[in-house]
């Protein structure tokens, strides 16, 4: 097969663990390659995630390079059978940008989510006309069809939290977001009845963080964190005003793990945060 033009997110971070496995070995890529019996360009074209490997071959490679991690190379294995084309996602590839889709596959295999979030509402508590005047203030404005796209596939991701065993969902929010009267006033409060409602379900967190803290959680920082049974296959996204971005180096989660831990502290408590939410509401 050809090598693929456009790896997913996750089939990029398969590759990028074998390739930091290599290297911990000191080993290679003709190294592997002899392994493998292969040209030492097929091991660069796995290790960019733009072909594929079969599990027999990744444990191989694993034992080849003497790692003992057997979580990581389990999770590894497993996402060897992963095949693009079976995710919901996927019918949105070629109208969507592709980090739209690689968000949707990282949310569906995160064992939990953890969200800061400064201008806007998280997208997995947005309702419908929230979206959608999120997405109509895009510059420059989308055409219709992918406005409604949009809005459509940020609906669809919110399934994620209804499943019989849904990834836990921490949000922490900074009050501007609460006080943007994005879509008007009465998008606004229906977007903020909705966030109390979803705050109040099991395995989900709100929490607020009020303009009088005195705690610095770094203001402009906006970030989705999607952890794993396996904490070295975490992965951080972040959105900056050229586009989405995916970390996965071990001292970037640590950067990030800090960051969200400093937004506790800057937060208030589940219960001050649903009175502080239901105030600002009463208001509009």
């Amino acid at each position: 097969m050809p090598p693929r033009s456009t790896p997913t997110t996750r089939q990029e971070r398969l590759g990028v663990e074998l390739y930091r496995m290599r290297e911990a070995a000191a080993m290679t890529a003709r190294d592997a390659a002899k392994l493998l019996g292969v040209d030492p360009a097929k091991i660069s074209h796995i290790e960019a995630g733009r072909v594929g490997v079969s599990e027999e071959r990744l444990r191989r490679l694993a034992a080849f390079y003497s790692c003992s991690d057997t979580a990581l190379i389990d999770a590894l294995s497993a996402m060897t059978h992963e095949q693009r084309g079976q995710g919901w996602w996927e019918e949105y590839r070629g109208i969507l940008p592709a980090p739209f889709l690689d968000l949707s596959e990282l949310e569906h295999h995160a064992s939990y989510l953890q969200a800061i979030q400064i201008t806007d509402i998280p997208g997995l508590f947005q309702t419908e006309d929230y979206a959608r005047a999120i997405f109509g203030c895009t510059v420059p404005q989308l055409p219709q069809a992918e406005l409604e796209a949009r809005v459509a596939h940020r609906m669809e991701r919110q399934k994620i939290l209804l499943r019989e065993e849904p990834p836990t969902y921490e949000a922490i929010i900074h009050e501007a977001v609460l006080r943007m009267h994005f879509g008007g006033r009465k998008v606004v409060r229906a977007q903020l009845a909705h966030l109390l409602e979803q705050g109040d379900r099991p395995g989900i967190t709100v929490r607020v963080v009020p303009f009088t803290t005195e705690e610095y959680m770094g203001a402009n920082r906006t970030m989705l964190y999607a952890g794993t049974a396996v904490p070295k296959l975490d992965t951080v996204q972040i959105e900056t005003a050229v586009g989405v971005t995916f970390l996965d180096a071990e001292s970037q989660l640590k950067r990030y793990r800090t960051l969200f831990q400093t937004a506790e502290i800057a937060a208030l408590g589940v219960t001050e945060s649903h009175d502080f939410v239901h105030a600002i509401s009463r208001e509009l």
